[in-house]
């Protein structure tokens, strides 16, 4: 028989487990939900490889959904996986198959049954504007004016004096070209438009039938495959720029579709423009990529001025409620097309923790690039900013794709995500941290923003509104800086989260170089 003194010990040893659990519960508790979670985007191809070919596949990035889990993850935007000749996929071949290089439908349905078990969206890249020049509905529609396809993409002949004028530079792209493309062959007359080359011609909408199988298109991936949404690549390009109210119109019949087989399905578009060009698209995009704030964001990094970043993030959130009061504003700091943002700051680790720091305590639905959270390098063109996650150093690294590689070329330029996971100042851990910390805070997750300004144009300072608000103050430069908080924001006593040696002391808040604090009342 046990002793009175063991079962008491016995009971006092469960108690404070029971204890020390519950508390670790409320702290890390997940209260972030679709679609306000972290999404992170991947390039396929150079994320994580299965079978040893040095080419990223399905099945390796599957393998890879706990660690994603583990990151704090909710949601992801994979790029392109359909057949295409070329290394980025936004030319496609077939609408309704998957690169060959990738896998098969069958191991993509595996990867969103394996992804939603762990409570992870999945969002596919969406190339509706233009098809690849070798999809078999253009090989069919440039045998001439009596294929059943030939609607499908827009045309012209040569007397049009469009055939002969130089095209508009639009947002994202940094050249002028004519967008009219001769066909092939020694007596043609016949042009086709193509605004993103004459390897990617683009599909008229004007055509019914056109139409009709691009809603076809949408409803297999999203009833067949089950996926959760759509980026829509150059969702500003469906008609031309004069035709705006056309774009905006065609993207709420596509969605009223696409909510006919998902109530809930999320479209997240690319409007690369100015937030007056950008805001007439919410209607039928609920969700848009907010790229002025990822420029201001990295400018502000670089000129060690942030004062007027969290009033510009309200100025522009305000704007787009007058649109669609629901919109989720897709925030991020660089994607697969712009320079990484460790490049954007010359590599300067401290800077790009407080570049994160800011993106995940903005309001909004952050995205992270993949490589972004270990602190990847990459600059133009394209390649270098789509290289290889480096999981671990190159001799153990069984997952790493082949790639070259001229920005992390080796472990000494870049230190792999395995020894990061070891080093709790690492910018891996950085993101980690700051990662749990909004998804498990109302106020940073769903709170509103209300600018705060200390006079001092080094500091970057905002409430997130809420049950139980939060005071975020970030310094962008690169010493320290004190800051008083007035009457009113007297209340904000605790320390939520500090970097280095920030500190609180009778209404004076320390807040080093390169760091951010949060504060609580």
């Amino acid at each position: 028989m046990k002793s009175l003194y063991s079962y008491f010990i016995l009971f006092l040893v469960c108690f404070i487990g029971l204890g020390a659990h519950t508390v670790s519960g409320q702290q890390g508790a997940n209260i972030s939900s679709w679609p306000r979670t972290i999404s992170y985007e991947i390039y396929v191809q150079s994320f994580a490889d299965s079978d040893g070919d040095g080419k990223g596949d399905i099945k390796g990035m599957m393998s890879k959904l706990d660690y994603l889990k583990d990151l704090g993850v909710g949601s992801l935007w994979l790029m392109p996986m359909s057949p295409s000749p070329s290394y980025h996929k936004y030319d496609v071949m077939d609408y309704y198959g998957i690169d060959s290089t990738y896998g098969t439908v069958a191991d993509f349905k595996k990867f969103v049954e394996e992804a939603h078990k762990r409570n992870i969206k999945v969002v596919i890249d969406m190339v509706l504007n233009h098809s690849s020049s070798r999809n078999p509905w253009f090989v069919d529609a440039r045998k001439g004016v009596n294929s059943p396809y030939r609607d499908y993409y827009v045309w012209t002949e040569k007397s049009d004096p469009q055939t002969r004028s130089r095209g508009n530079v639009t947002a994202g792209e940094n050249r002028e070209r004519n967008h009219w493309v001769r066909l092939p062959g020694a007596d043609s007359n016949y042009y086709y438009y193509a605004q993103f080359g004459g390897n990617m011609p683009d599909l008229n909408y004007d055509n019914p039938k056109l139409r009709e199988e691009i809603f076809k298109v949408g409803r297999f991936w999203a009833s067949e495959v089950k996926v959760d949404g759509f980026r829509l690549d150059a969702a500003r390009h469906i008609f031309p720029d004069e035709r705006a109210q056309d774009n905006h119109r065609w993207w709420e019949y596509f969605l009223q579709e696409m909510r006919k087989v998902n109530k809930d399905f999320y479209l997240v578009g690319e409007v690369w423009a100015p937030a007056e060009v950008v805001g007439p698209y919410l209607k039928g995009i609920p969700a848009l990529f907010d790229f002025d704030m990822g420029v201001a964001i990295i400018k502000a990094l670089n000129t060690e001025r942030a004062d007027s970043l969290a009033i510009m993030h309200k100025k522009i959130r305000d704007f787009y409620r007058t649109v669609n009061p629901d919109y989720v504003d897709a925030t991020f700091l660089t994607n697969h097309d712009q320079v990484r943002i460790m490049s954007s700051l010359n590599g300067n680790t401290d800077k790009a923790k407080v570049a994160a720091s800011i993106l995940l305590t903005l309001p909004g639905s952050p995205y992270l690039y993949y490589g972004e959270e270990i602190g990847m390098l990459g600059k133009k063109p394209d390649q270098g900013i789509r290289e290889p996650f480096l999981w671990d150093t190159k001799e153990k690294d069984k997952s790493r794709t082949t790639w070259e590689k001229p920005f992390n070329s080796n472990d000494s330029t870049m230190v792999p995500l395995s020894q990061q996971m070891r080093d709790q100042n690492s910018v891996y851990n950085h993101y980690k941290k700051l990662i749990q910390i909004r998804n498990s805070n109302k106020a940073l997750t769903y709170g509103e923003l209300e600018p705060v300004n200390f006079n001092n144009s080094a500091l970057s300072a905002f409430i997130r509104t809420g049950d139980d608000p939060v005071l975020v103050i970030h310094n962008v430069s690169g010493a320290e800086v004190t800051a008083t908080l007035s009457n009113d924001l007297a209340q904000y006593s605790k320390i939520l989260y500090k970097d280095k040696n920030a500190n609180l002391k009778s209404r004076v808040v320390s807040i080093p170089a390169y760091s951010s604090v949060l504060l609580q009342k």
